[in-house]
């Protein structure tokens, strides 16, 4: 089956906002809400008492991965025909970040291993399974971070090749390059802060959720100008 490049786009709008609403789910409703701070014990009884909604939360991540790569190969079909080689580098990013993530997310599984009450986790307390598990998290929201340095660079040329294109609006291409430096100033700001505090991150994920939102939008009910792409 042959698709149009405004269908495609409109498939690629659709599997990003998948990609959109998984990712909120897994990291403000599942995450956020169920870490105490640095609180082991506290986050450990909630891990256990939410079990689903975390194994919910993993899930999600990995529908976000599944659907994220096409979602950027469609992309990088119809942003080709402006800068291959502008539109290839970005894709590499992508793949580089997913491949992160997808390892990464061994470190949100881990809290369920050491909080099974398995016979071999006997030997420690459960303040030492709980700082584990709290210990697991943080290593996965800083490999979450480093992760998305390959996505800003990715939203930087796609707003780029936005708005040297006809394709799309240009202001969509502006919105999405804000966002990708967004991107890149929070996880620098995370790594070099003393205990990877971040207090601007509530901050920099408006403008984030701005441009992705705004772009995914855009791709699923307008597309692009059929007639300035190329097959």
């Amino acid at each position: 089956m042959n698709f149009t490049n405004k269908q495609l786009a409109r498939i690629a709008g659709f599997f990003y906002l998948l990609v959109i609403v998984c990712g909120l789910f897994s990291e403000v409703f599942v995450r956020q809400a169920l870490r105490v701070g640095d609180n082991a014990i506290a986050t450990a009884l909630n891990i256990r008492d939410a079990e689903m909604l975390f194994r919910w939360g993993i899930s999600a991540d990995l529908v976000n991965l599944v659907f994220g790569l096409p979602c950027v190969l469609i992309v990088y079909s119809l942003f080709k025909s402006v800068n291959k080689l502008l539109a290839s580098l970005a894709l590499l990013f992508v793949v580089i970040q997913t491949a992160i993530i997808a390892t990464n997310l061994l470190n949100q599984i881990s809290p369920l291993l050491y909080l099974s009450n398995d016979s071999y986790l006997n030997t420690f307390s459960q303040e030492q399974l709980a700082a584990l598990s709290l210990h697991a998290l943080d290593l996965q929201a800083q490999g979450y971070g480093i992760a998305l340095v390959f996505f800003g660079f990715y939203c930087l040329i796609i707003g780029y090749l936005i708005m040297v294109s006809n394709l799309i609006p240009r202001f969509l291409g502006v919105l999405y390059t804000i966002a990708g430096l967004c991107y890149l100033i929070n996880t620098f700001i995370m790594l070099l802060s003393k205990g990877f505090a971040n207090p601007l991150f509530v901050y920099l994920a408006v403008p984030i959720f701005i441009g992705e939102l705004g772009l995914a939008l855009w791709l699923l009910i307008a597309g692009v100008q059929e007639e300035k792409t190329q097959p």
